[in-house]
């Protein structure tokens, strides 16, 4: 662990914690893995999933880039943080902090716009107002402690929009901007008592202009958050009520009183590490807690969105390598699947002793993540109110894997079966394919391919004839949407929604490897493309003109690889889900 002032104001807020009796005893389970492979699968009680049962609107998991305390992340290390493949964390929210000299606005810009670039969305906390806009004042035994001045209410105002503008300038619009960074843990930025935060909302919130997020509480504690929800001057001026989990006791995450008046609101966690900050993140099975801790941040407080800390870290989703870690593995299995403007719906929460069970809808799917903290194996049943699913693909994170995919399960009368191992967890993702036959030509469809998990993609948002097709992570954006036109004799063409072009074999082309591109709509046999039924619910484009298949060129995983047609020799590079949108 490094010494930088972070990491060592952890190391204080840690003894702050267990002083005050908060922070959970973590203890480390030591039975073998083979132990646990030895041991039968014990039988649990069916976990209900129930998609009619609509709850909170997810916004997005993610992380923290603070170039001024720890360096920039690379280029590599952005795609790995923000990208959704194999590999990849999928994270779908940036937190970044507002500096308080304008001259440094810029240092966190180039991860937000390539952030941005990937489909994430980017929120922003300061620590310090200006240092005009400061006074000092005596608060305890703290005789330097700081606090905005009352008549810099105004000017504050204006910084938070200042800040704001810039980043939109520069092709990032802020989805929201804090008024503080943990107000009531402040021993070395700036302190907020709960009035004076109320104050700041009633009479100066509202000329802000992106959305507010307010109090940020470094333990959730309602003391700070509850006067705003008392005060409909204060609330009207607040769109996230934010907090960070610090200690918190799962007891304390449900929120009562954000449920009888927070309407319309949205409910954020915006910073977090957990268990600690001392262990690594590859520490096994204790990284299993993050997945823990994350299911009772979903179900029991209905959180939208959940931020870690640093984003590369040695505790951190990103080792310092910048590859994943077992935490992050962890967050993975929600975040890549359970994407923006998914829905959590009900499942049954804890069906056995130490299994922990969340289920969201969203994109025509229903992604289930399963956390099997025990030492052994557990056999559990899934039933799928009103589904019609016909199989369920698998993700796994075990002592040995991150993230690995394990095939395809049948889905028989709404249910499926199968064996959550010890210590693992897993992400089941159901009824993302849309069968041949059954193409709703209104709708708009991502093709994501079996080998990558990558998306059929538009390269560099190109609008010309000619203009290369490639494969890139997952985002969701209109170059990555595609609708199908019937040609007619079960022919379609693939139209862009960015470009309004479809996909053309280039010039007729009969030769493998012949480059797939986009193309001014004629209706050509080389526009045109029948769908064929591969197993577990994927499809194969093939060809009118070459009767050969749509497929990523040499099986390559990475993003920018180009697609071309090739003889139909069913390769999972040839096979395609159909992801409808909206």
């Amino acid at each position: 662990m490094t010494d930088d002032p972070i990491d060592r104001r952890s190391l204080s807020r840690r003894r702050v914690l267990a002083t005050m009796g908060a922070l959970p005893v973590i203890t480390a389970m030591t039975s073998t893995a083979g132990a646990s492979a030895a041991a039968a699968a014990t039988a649990a009680a069916t976990a209900v999933i129930d998609p009619s049962a609509r709850r909170q609107t997810i916004r997005g998991f993610g992380g923290m880039n603070h170039t001024a305390w720890i360096g920039d992340l690379t280029a590599a290390q952005r795609d790995t943080a923000f990208g959704t493949g194999d590999g990849r964390l999928g994270f779908s929210v940036l937190r970044i902090p507002v500096p308080e000299n304008q001259a440094d606005w810029s240092r966190d810009l180039a991860t937000a716009q390539r952030a941005v670039e990937l489909g994430a969305t980017v929120i922003a906390s300061p620590w310090n107002p200006p240092a005009t806009m400061v006074e000092t004042f005596v608060r305890g035994s703290q005789t330097d402690a700081r606090r905005l001045r009352y008549d810099m209410y105004g000017a504050y105002a204006q910084h938070l929009n200042d800040f704001t503008a810039h980043m939109r300038n520069n092709g990032v619009n802020l989805y929201g901007i804090s008024v503080q960074n943990e107000p009531d843990y402040a021993h070395e930025w700036t302190w907020w008592t709960p009035t004076e935060m109320v104050r700041f909302l009633r009479e100066n919130a509202g000329s802000i202009s992106t959305r507010v997020i307010a109090p940020e509480s470094f333990q959730y504690l309602k003391n700070m958050s509850d006067p705003i929800l008392n005060d409909s001057t204060a609330l009207a001026n607040v769109d996230i009520i934010g907090a960070h989990l610090y200690g918190t006791p799962y007891a304390n995450f449900p929120y009562p009183l954000f449920k009888q008046k927070g309407a319309g609101k949205e409910l954020w966690m915006t910073e977090v590490y957990h268990p600690n900050s001392s262990d690594s993140a590859d520490l096994w099975p204790q990284a299993l807690d993050v997945g823990e801790h994350i299911h009772h941040a979903m179900v029991d407080a209905e959180f939208q969105a959940y931020i870690w800390w640093y984003i590369r870290r040695s505790y951190g989703p990103m080792r310092e390598d910048g590859q994943i870690s077992k935490r992050g593995a962890n967050m993975a299995h929600f975040a890549r699947f359970v994407r923006p403007g998914y829905v959590r719906i009900d499942a049954t929460a804890n069906p056995a002793s130490n299994v922990y069970v969340s289920a969201y809808s969203g994109d025509d799917s229903v992604v289930v993540v399963a956390i099997n903290k025990g030492t052994s194996a557990v056999s559990q049943q899934f039933t799928l109110a009103n589904s019609t699913a016909s199989s369920v693909s698998s993700w796994l994170t075990d002592a040995s894997r991150n993230v690995a995919p394990q095939g395809a399960t049948g889905v028989s009368n709404g249910s499926f079966t199968v064996t959550l191992p010890a210590r693992s967890v897993m992400t089941f993702v159901t009824g993302v394919t849309q069968a041949p036959g059954g193409i709703d030509t209104s709708a708009w469809y991502v093709l994501v391919n079996r080998n990558s998990g990558k998306a059929l993609d538009v390269y560099n948002l190109a609008t010309n004839d000619g203009a290369r097709i490639t494969q890139w992570a997952r985002n969701n954006q209109n170059q990555q949407q595609w609708q199908f036109v019937d040609s007619g004799g079960g022919y379609y063409r693939l139209k862009s929604r960015h470009s309004g072009k479809v996909l053309d074999v280039y010039n007729y082309s009969t030769a493998n490897s012949a480059a797939v591109v986009q193309w001014s709509d004629h209706n050509g046999t080389n526009q045109q493309w029948r769908l064929s039924d591969s197993s577990d619910g994927y499809v194969r484009l093939i060809n009118r003109n070459s009767n050969k298949a749509l497929e990523v060129q040499g099986a390559s995983t990475a993003d920018g690889a180009n697609i071309v047609q090739y003889d139909d020799w069913g390769g999972a590079n040839q096979q395609w889900q159909l992801v409808r949108i909206g």
